[in-house]
């Protein structure tokens, strides 16, 4: 029996959106466990706006030895999980990934500073808005695009101007611009599978082969015709890179 797989997701969504791919996974082997993220569909949220806090909460429930794929801010969640609570990682999968997600000098492949900071800011009061256009960005690139819309709508979290759940989004935004895992991914010693989208507009192929570049144990794996959702425009080729991964 091979160890539990535990789906984390991306910003704004909930673990609706690995539907698709459970699906897919079905007949195999694997234990699946999906967890919401810190204040995103039903599970509570971590209080603050730092990866560490984010992290330390999934780690609560996360048991040892686990293979941890994470999509998006899921993947910032699963690198620093295997980092700081390598127990708990076996295995790790990172899909649609990057280190930072915001561009610097020393860093071209990321969104712009203003890009992300007008995100941040214009999120506070039209929640929605700004959900519709994130998922506009991930499905930029895809063949499948109108598909993969109806699949991210179906899965999102709803977040209304000055509610709890909307205050917990904006930490969660506020991880992605702040977060800069750069100099920790060359301290991961788990073996790890990297799947990206050659389309993807918002976390760019670049930064998925800087990833597969620096990590100890790496193989990337892009795929054609894909953005930043992979497991959902290609969910039967994203199952089998994951179990030949795990089995092989």
């Amino acid at each position: 029996m091979s160890p539990p797989l535990v789906l984390l997701h991306g910003w704004g969504l909930s673990a609706r959106v690995w539907a698709p791919l459970c699906a897919e996974l079905e007949a195999s082997d694997l234990a699946i466990c999906a967890p919401d993220l810190p204040g995103h569909g039903a599970a509570p949220a971590a209080g603050s706006a730092t990866l560490a806090d984010w992290s330390d909460q999934v780690a609560t429930d996360l048991p040892e030895g686990a293979i941890v794929c994470g999509w998006s801010l899921g993947a910032l969640i699963a690198l620093d999980l295997a980092v700081r609570h390598a127990v708990k990682v076996s295995r790790l999968v990172l899909i649609g990934s990057t280190p930072r997600f915001v561009a610097c000098a020393d860093w071209p492949h990321g969104l712009p500073t203003p890009t992300v900071a007008n995100f941040c800011r214009q999120f506070t009061t039209a929640p929605a808005e700004i959900l519709r256009r994130f998922i506009a960005l991930q499905t930029l690139g895809d063949t499948r695009r109108q598909g993969l819309i109806r699949a991210l709508d179906h899965a999102l979290t709803a977040a209304a101007p000055g509610t709890a759940q909307a205050a917990a989004l904006a930490d969660g935004l506020a991880v992605l611009a702040d977060t800069d895992l750069r100099a920790a991914v060359a301290s991961v010693r788990q073996p790890t599978l990297l799947i990206h989208g050659e389309g993807d507009a918002l976390m760019p192929l670049s930064a998925g082969r800087w990833l597969a570049a620096t990590l100890p144990a790496a193989r990337l794996e892009a795929l054609a015709g894909c953005g930043h959702a992979p497991f959902l425009s290609q969910p039967e080729a994203c199952a089998a890179l994951l179990e030949r991964f795990i089995h092989g």
